[in-house]
């Protein structure tokens, strides 16, 4: 894929720059005990998530930079939701920590594997981590609300997955890269960056 390397600053980043400001808003509603004021700055924010690669595809204003804002974005709200969720509903949490446990892991472990390796945080946006995105918000949605508890767990099954695919792929790609969508793709690049080594 080819990025733009004159856009930093365009409408899809300022997308997810807005998403990341929203972190505080949530942490104030959490505090403040306003679960309903919560899980509507929430939704906002997963909205921003979708709009944001909406726009860069639209606009053709696709970055690299854009790519790692999104990731970063991604990871501040997934780890302000583990954070709110406790504070707001921590016997619904204790109940279910087990599976709240796991999918934590999921999604914080491949960030800590890439960051040992590549300094970095990762920005792969794999179709399993979107899938398991997905679920695992509107499974915390149902499960926070008190409509049902079952999608929660499943999500478990759906994080793991992601997980496990994204730690592989940072075991497999020779350097840092972003928009790595399968392991596959990242088994191809190992194979093509061995073939450049080899004819130099």
């Amino acid at each position: 894929m080819r990025y733009k390397k004159d856009q930093v600053i365009n409408l899809p980043n300022l997308v997810s720059l807005i998403r990341i400001l929203l972190a505080p808003a949530l942490f104030y509603f959490a505090f403040t005990k306003q679960p309903d004021w919560y899980i509507g700055i929430l939704i906002l924010a997963v909205f921003t998530d979708v709009l944001d690669g909406f726009l860069a595809r639209w606009l053709n204003q696709i970055t690299a930079m854009g790519s790692r804002l999104d990731s970063w974005g991604d990871f501040i709200i997934y780890s302000t939701m583990a954070i709110c969720a406790w504070i707001l509903w921590p016997d619904v949490i204790q109940r279910e920590q087990f599976y709240f446990i796991i999918i934590v892991l999921s999604f914080t472990l491949p960030v800590i594997a890439g960051i040992v390796k590549f300094r970095t945080i990762i920005s792969y946006h794999t179709w399993s981590v979107k899938l398991a995105v997905a679920v695992t918000i509107i499974s915390y949605i149902l499960l926070f609300t008190g409509t049902l508890t079952w999608p929660f767990r499943i999500a478990v099954l759906f994080c793991l997955y992601a997980a496990i695919e994204e730690i592989a792929i940072t075991l497999l790609i020779p350097r840092e890269m972003v928009d790595v969508r399968t392991v596959w793709q990242a088994l191809q690049y190992k194979k093509n960056y061995r073939k450049s080594a080899a004819n130099r």
